[in-house]
C-alpha cells in the first residue's frame, strides 16, 4: 500500500510541476487546445523516458525531470519574436528542435572528455547555496501569480480563485508538518486530490478539447524538420552550458537531503549523468518537447514527504510514460487547475531557501563571502525584473545570460570566488 501511495504522489508531483508549462507555452504560439494537449502528451512521454533513464543508468538519484526553465524561457523569447514579426511560428518552433538537438550533442561532449569533473568542484556550497536561494527567488513570483488567479481566467487578481488556492496552500503546509506520519508523508498527493475536487465543485476548473482517441504514440518532430540558424546555435551552446550547471546543482542538493536521511553515502557520477542528460535533451528535440533537465525543486519535495526510496520513483515516472501513451489521461490531467498546481507544490519550492541557508551556515562567513553573496544576489534577483520584452534586440549569448537572473547571479558568484582564490594564490607565490 505505501509504496502505491508513494508512486501516486511521485506521478502528483510530476504532473503539478509539469503541466503549466507547456499550457503556457503552447498559449504563447497560438496553439489550438488539441496542439497543446499533443504537446503536454509528448513533454510527459520525454520525462517519463528521461527519468527513468537517469534513475537506472544516470546519476541514479530519485530526482525528477521536468521542463527546464532555461528551455522556458527560450520558447517564450521566440514566441516573441512570432508576435513582432521576426520569425513564422512554424519556422520558431523547428529551430527549437534543432536547438534541443544540438544541446544534447554538447552535453555528450562534454560528459565524453570529462570535462565535468572539473566544472563539479566550482560548486561549492558558497556557489550551491546561492543557487539554491536565486532558485527560489526565480519561481517565487510565478507560484504567487499562480496563487493569486492572475492569467487563470483573468489578467488580474481574481479573489475566487486566490481565496480557495491560498486555503489549499495553507492545508497543505498543516497536513506536511503533521505528526502522523501516513498523512505527512502523503501530503502532496492528498492535497491536490482535495484541491482539484474543490476547484470543481466551486466550478472553477476550465474546460479543455476532449481527444477521442484511445491510444496514441507520441509524434516524432511533430513541429516538422529541424531548421538551423546562428541565433539558435549560439542559444543552444549557451543553454547548455548553462543546463550544465543546473544539473551540477541539482544532482549535489538532492544527494544532500538524501545522505541525510540514509546512512548510506554514494559516489555521483557526473559525466555518466551527463551522458543521459545529452540523450534526454536529444529526445525533446526528436519528440518536439519541451527541453528537460534534473530539477532542484525534487529536494524540497523530499525533504516534505520523506520518500527517497528508488522503487517508487521509477514506477512513478513508468505511469506517466503509461499516461502519455493515452489521450484520455493526457486530457484529463491537463485539467488540473494550476492555481492547484502551484499551492500544492509551493511548500516544496520554499524548502529549497531553507537547504541554501544551510549551505550558507557551513561556511565561514568572512567579509569576503558576505560580499559574494550580496553582489552574487543582488544582480541575479535583480535580472529578474528586467522585462524579457526588452532584451529581444540583444546578441543570443546575451539575452540567455540577462533573461534569467538564477544563472546569471550562479555565475557571478563562481566568478568571484574563483577570482578571490587565484588572487590568493599569487600572494602566497609571493
Amino acid at each position: 500500500m505505501r509504496l502505491v501511495l508513494s508512486s501516486l504522489q511521485w506521478v502528483a508531483f510530476i504532473l503539478a510541476s509539469t503541466i503549466v508549462v507547456p499550457i503556457v507555452i503552447g498559449e504563447a504560439f497560438g496553439m489550438t487546445s488539441l496542439e497543446i494537449s499533443e504537446f503536454l502528451q509528448r513533454t510527459l512521454f520525454v520525462l517519463g523516458i528521461a527519468g527513468l533513464l537517469q534513475v537506472l543508468f544516470g546519476h541514479r538519484l530519485p530526482l525528477m525531470e521536468g521542463p527546464a526553465g532555461l528551455w522556458w524561457g527560450v520558447f517564450i523569447v521566440y514566441a516573441g519574436l512570432v508576435s513582432s514579426g521576426g520569425l513564422t511560428g512554424e519556422s520558431a518552433l523547428r529551430q527549437l528542435e534543432a536547438g534541443m538537438l544540438i544541446s544534447g550533442t554538447l552535453f555528450l561532449i562534454a560528459s565524453l572528455f570529462r570535462w565535468i569533473d572539473t566544472i563539479k568542484q566550482l560548486f561549492t556550497p558558497l556557489v550551491t547555496g546561492t543557487y539554491l536561494i536565486l532558485l527560489v527567488s526565480q519561481l517565487s513570483g510565478s507560484f504567487i501569480q499562480g496563487i493569486l488567479g492572475i492569467d487563470y481566467f483573468t489578467d488580474q487578481v481574481d479573489a475566487k480563485v486566490a481565496v480557495p488556492a491560498i486555503g489549499i496552500l495553507i492545508v497543505t503546509i498543516l497536513l506536511s508538518k503533521t505528526s502522523i506520519p501516513f498523512i505527512r508523508s502523503y501530503s502532496i498527493l492528498i492535497s491536490l486530490v482535495a484541491g482539484w475536487l474543490l476547484f470543481y465543485l466551486l466550478g472553477l476548473t476550465k474546460e479543455t478539447t476532449k481527444r477521442t482517441d484511445m491510444f496514441s504514440f507520441p509524434e516524432p518532430l511533430a513541429f516538422g524538420i529541424p531548421e538551423l540558424s546562428s541565433g539558435m546555435v549560439i542559444n543552444a551552446i549557451m543553454t547548455a552550458m548553462l543546463l550544465l550547471t543546473n544539473m551540477i546543482a541539482s544532482m549535489k542538493v538532492v544527494e544532500k537531503v538524501i545522505s541525510s536521511h540514509s546512512p548510506q553515502s554514494r559516489e555521483l557520477d557526473y559525466n555518466r549523468a551527463g551522458v543521459i542528460t545529452g540523450i534526454n535533451q536529444w529526445l525533446s528535440g526528436l519528440f518536439a518537447a519541451v527541453g528537460n533537465v534534473p530539477l532542484s525543486s525534487t529536494a524540497g519535495f523530499l525533504l516534505t514527504t520523506k520518500t527517497i526510496e528508488r522503487l517508487p520513483f521509477i514506477i512513478g515516472n513508468v505511469l506517466v510514460i503509461l499516461i502519455s501513451f493515452f489521450p484520455v489521461f493526457t486530457s484529463f490531467a491537463a485539467n488540473i487547475p494550476t492555481p492547484v498546481g502551484y499551492a500544492v507544490i509551493f511548500i516544496t519550492i520554499a524548502s529549497l531557501a531553507s537547504l541554501g541557508v544551510r549551505e550558507y551556515h557551513s561556511l565561514q562567513l568572512t567579509e569576503r563571502n558576505l560580499f559574494i553573496i550580496s553582489i552574487s544576489l543582488m544582480i541575479g534577483i535583480g535580472s529578474l525584473f528586467v522585462p524579457g520584452e526588452t532584451l529581444t534586440h540583444l546578441p543570443g549569448v546575451i539575452m540567455a545570460l540577462t533573461n534569467n537572473g538564477l544563472i546569471l547571479g550562479t555565475l557571478v558568484c563562481i566568478l568571484l570566488e574563483q577570482g578571490y582564490r587565484v588572487i590568493d594564490h599569487h600572494k602566497h607565490k609571493k
